[in-house]
């Protein structure tokens, strides 16, 4: 696959319009993404038809300036790439429709994309020199997946989230207690001035054999704490509660992956999704795989988050594995799991 081979990537399955031109996968040309969240903070969380009508008004803007930023027009495109779920169907609707309609007019592959697959790649793309074989553990606001890559494209999945994903707890904590709006960069910010160890929780499944992950209990006694602690009439210590939450779900995290790592005999160690741009997360994981002299990867903090270049490059990576184009009949998955 020539290193000339120039994917736009489409991102739209929450609350960011973006899009990207990306070459060969790992060469990020441009990447523009423009943020719906000062239009949902007033209402403490992202409103679906809001977020819809919003990727309609930018969807056209933010291709053109992608174009024009990467030095390219529609002409120079090898192909098309596009998420296609998991998120609100609404958004996820807006950027297929945009997709389809580049491809067809150009005669360029349309390629379907799944989002958690781009935030994996997002690790390639600020780090094009890293190879399998790796562990990643991709957490982000719906999933929390647990992979093992001994190829490109090409990953089993050995664990994931059998209710609650991370950061889906994150951000029901936060709003129980109105930390702010994103929950996991507030509960973030709120935790570096309070004591880890202030609050007794618990660590669920942190030593069961599986690889997998459960946050709804953790979550429930967040939610118990805060109201006996309210009808004591006791004042909550938001700082303390925020860095005893977070570190709990960091233990668990860290224990999982630093055993995936062993069991697999792999020295690199992926992080990627949302939650990888949590700093305890990132800090503690480091520390530990320094210990047994392992090395720790994640995407600078602008790709962590959702943005188009990540899907351009999963979009590459697929394509160059299978070089099956989706069908003008392609549907939003917003339920989509990874694998599927």
């Amino acid at each position: 696959m020539s290193e000339e081979f120039l994917t736009l990537g489409i991102e739209s399955s929450c609350d960011e319009t973006s899009a990207a031109v990306v070459r060969g996968g790992k060469e990020v040309l441009s990447n523009i993404i423009s943020s719906q969240v000062d239009w949902h903070r007033k209402f403490g969380g992202v409103v679906p038809e809001i977020a819809s009508r919003k990727h309609v008004e930018l969807m056209n803007p933010v291709i053109d300036e992608a174009l024009a930023e990467a030095g390219v027009s529609f002409a120079d495109l090898s192909a098309v790439a596009v998420t296609f779920g998991p998120g609100l169907v609404g958004g996820l609707l807006v950027g297929i429709s945009a997709a389809k309609s580049i491809a067809y007019a150009h005669d360029i592959p349309l390629v379907a994309v799944n989002h958690i697959e781009g935030h994996i790649y997002a690790n390639f793309i600020s780090h094009p020199e890293l190879e399998p074989p790796v562990v990643c553990l991709t957490v982000s606001g719906g999933h929390t997946d647990l992979l093992y890559f001994e190829d490109l494209g090409d990953y089993e999945i050995i664990g994931r989230t059998i209710d609650d994903a991370a950061g889906e707890a994150f951000d029901k904590v936060a709003r129980v207690m109105e930390a702010g709006f994103p929950g996991g960069p507030a509960i973030d910010k709120l935790a570096k001035k309070g004591d880890p160890e202030a609050i007794d929780l618990p660590r669920p499944m942190i030593n069961d054999s599986s690889y997998d992950f459960s946050f709804s209990g953790l979550k429930t006694a967040v939610l118990n704490y805060i109201n006996n602690t309210k009808q004591r009439g006791e004042e909550i210590n938001k700082a303390d509660l925020a860095a005893s939450f977070q570190q709990a779900v960091v233990d668990v995290l860290t224990a999982k992956i630093m055993r995936a790592a062993d069991d697999k005999g792999v020295d690199n160690v992926l992080l990627s999704g949302g939650v990888a741009a949590n700093s305890q997360l990132r800090e503690q994981l480091q520390e530990k795989l320094e210990e047994q002299g392992k090395e720790l990867y994640y995407p600078e903090t602008r790709i962590c988050t959702d943005n188009a270049a990540m899907i351009a490059s999963a979009g590459y990576f697929n394509w160059q594995q299978n070089q099956e184009a989706a069908g003008y009949d392609l549907n939003a998955e917003p339920n989509l799991q990874l694998g599927e």
